[in-house]
Formats: C-alpha cells, structure tokens, sequence
C-alpha cells in the first residue's frame, strides 16, 4: 500500500485480493493478528485507516469465518502505539467480532 493510503484504498484491496483469496482457501478457522498501527493517528505505518476500516475489515473476516470455519476466529493484540487511537480501534474490532455494531 501506498504510504497514508486511506480505508477506501484499503478496503478495495481487501474486496479484490484478500476475500477472494481466503474464501478459495476455504479456512477452518482464521487467527488475525490485530495491529492498529495503520491508524491515521499513528505514525508508525503511515497508513490513513480510522476505526470504522478496522470494523469493516473484522466483519469481513467474521462473514468469511461464518462461512467456512463455523465462525472460529483467534484475535491477538499485535500492534498500535498511539494510545487513544489504539483504545478506540480495538473497541471498533470487539464490537465487529460480538456482532454488535455495523457502519
């Protein structure tokens, strides 16, 4: 990805590259690895993401997971290092993964 590229770019990406590749995979279950340093706010990435692309990108994986993997999914806290962009993107990936929120 470009550097500050934002989530319509990334989310293009995803729709072309990544779905396709994970439902011909077929997966049992998915395990993501949660990094938010991607968040606009953060500059370790340079990437344009806000919470609401993180929330889209989960539930992706959760309809994929649903699909194949009987809903199995493993999420790790991986990565983010500015606090309040951290704090709030990973209760937009929560929510996503309870079900509880859509955008």
């Amino acid at each position: 990805m470009p550097a500050y590229a934002r989530g319509d770019r990334v989310r293009e990406l995803v729709q072309q590259e990544w779905l396709p590749a994970l439902h011909a995979h077929r997966p049992e279950m998915i395990f993501i690895s949660a990094g938010f340093d991607a968040h606009r706010e953060d500059e370790l990435a340079s990437m344009g993401l806000i919470e609401s692309d993180y929330a889209w990108i989960t539930r992706q994986l959760v309809a994929v997971a649903a699909q194949h993997a009987e809903g199995r999914i493993v999420s790790c806290l991986e990565g983010g290092y500015h606090l309040s962009a951290l704090g709030r993107s990973v209760i937009a990936h929560l929510k996503a993964l309870a079900g509880l929120e859509n955008d």
